[in-house]
């Protein structure tokens, strides 16, 4: 007989022995006409008996045997009710007493056992993964001795945990990390704005470095967010590509803290649309086309052309889409210059990686009704930035970034030895 056969027998006749053959046959029906409620709910109890068995045990050890005590100085001391946390359910037992010299002692089991932040975590993973918290008690399994998950008591523990995570956020070490690029964007939530961080290394992890509130996007915040980022040990260096949508306060802050120096790209993507608006309806697909096919050209001089050839063909239909263009010309091919190949430039040519985090930010904050201060807004972003990290891949064509980091060093070299000009 195989070993796995064999485990499996002894397995059902100690459940047999436990609840009896007749009990297991109900727990069977039981699971066929409710599927796996039926199951979970069993093994909820199944985890209650282990829990008190360990509880029990544990007791034993320390006290010694049924009427053969270890020591005269430890005494069991009959039970009590008591509550702990199985995954994200409470739920009621029996646990043992002990008493010493000193009076009660506390069994580490059932401290463990006790301790919500686990069941804190799991709370807050279903929460962000789209249960409402006045709606929780909804899907937990209906057993016997499970209790605690009123809408007040899920409200608790979700701030408690998330305080932790904003903890946790605001004050984790960045000197660890060495950027390759950034991205900064802002997202909108409760009429604030919180302008956020998210970073790709030079082996192409991406981090959310961190997140600064104001009440509109503007130098000041970007400046804010600077000084949190350096004050946990983040280096911004002038070798770092900074990828942004164009907004002009985080450009000013840009330009004022590495002046000409700074890598700066300019998302595609969002100057894409910029032009297209400026368009009548007739004209937009062809400058689509135009302006997507300039890009995709592996030379600078190539794209360069293009993109000139694209301006005059839009001054001929509104200068201003022209000049929209034109004023970003250069920091639209910063990726261009620096010779970064097509697939690596796929991901940092747009501000899609952190717009991508912001689609699920808005996804798992989708139960939030009210936000009703600062707080709770940090609370929660942090909480999901948190969460979106765990979920990050490692960008495609990162093997390239090497070879860009040694452009970027070469290029700025070769600036600051330029003989001045009298």
């Amino acid at each position: 007989m195989k070993v796995n056969t064999r485990k499996r027998r002894n397995a059902r006749r100690v459940f047999e022995q436990m609840y009896g053959k007749q009990e297991m046959i109900d727990r069977m029906y039981q699971i066929i006409s409710q599927g796996k409620q039926g199951l979970d709910a069993f093994l909820l109890e199944i985890g209650r008996t282990m829990a008190e068995t360990i509880m029990y045990i544990e007791r034993e050890e320390l006290s010694g045997p049924e009427y053969h005590p270890i020591s005269s100085k430890i005494q069991k001391w009959a039970s009590q009710g008591g509550s702990i946390y199985l995954g994200d359910q409470k739920i009621s037992v029996e646990h043992p007493r002990l008493r010493g010299k000193k009076g009660e002692m506390t069994l580490e089991s059932y401290q463990k056992l006790k301790e919500p932040g686990a069941f804190s975590e799991e709370l807050l993973g279903k929460i962000l993964r789209g249960i409402s918290s006045q709606r929780y008690s909804e899907t937990v399994i209906e057993a016997a001795n499970a209790f605690g998950v009123s809408s007040s008591s899920v409200s608790r523990h979700i701030i408690s945990v998330t305080t932790k995570k904003l903890q946790e956020f605001k004050e984790r070490d960045l000197s660890d990390f060495r950027a390759f690029a950034i991205f900064i964007d802002t997202i909108h939530r409760a009429g604030k704005a919180f302008m956020v961080a998210l970073g790709i290394d030079a082996v192409g992890k991406k981090r959310v470095l961190g997140f600064w509130e104001g009440a509109t996007e503007n130098n000041e915040v970007c400046k804010g967010l600077f000084v949190d980022l350096e004050r946990r040990g983040l280096k911004l260096t002038k070798k770092i590509i900074w990828v942004t949508d164009g907004g002009s306060g985080i450009i000013k802050a840009l330009k004022e803290k590495f002046g000409k120096k700074l890598i700066h790209q300019r998302c595609t993507i969002h100057k894409d649309r910029n032009i297209q608006k400026h368009l009548p309806k007739r004209y937009r697909k062809e400058a689509h086309r135009q302006f997507r096919t300039a890009l995709e050209q592996t030379k600078y001089k190539d794209a360069k052309q293009m993109l000139l050839e694209f301006e005059r063909w839009l001054r001929g239909i509104n200068e201003s889409a022209a000049d929209s263009l034109l004023e970003a010309i250069e920091e639209i091919l910063t990726l261009h210059r620096l010779k970064v190949p097509a697939l690596l430039r796929k991901t940092l040519h747009t501000t899609n990686p952190i717009e991508s985090m912001f689609s699920t930010v808005r996804d798992c904050e989708g139960n939030i009704k009210r936000y009703r201060d600062s707080r709770m807004s940090q609370r929660w972003l942090a909480a999901v930035c948190l969460h979106c990290e765990q979920n990050f891949r490692r960008i495609k064509g990162y093997t390239s970034i090497s070879s860009v980091v040694k452009r970027i060093k070469a290029e700025q070299t070769e600036k600051k030895e330029l003989p001045k000009v009298d």
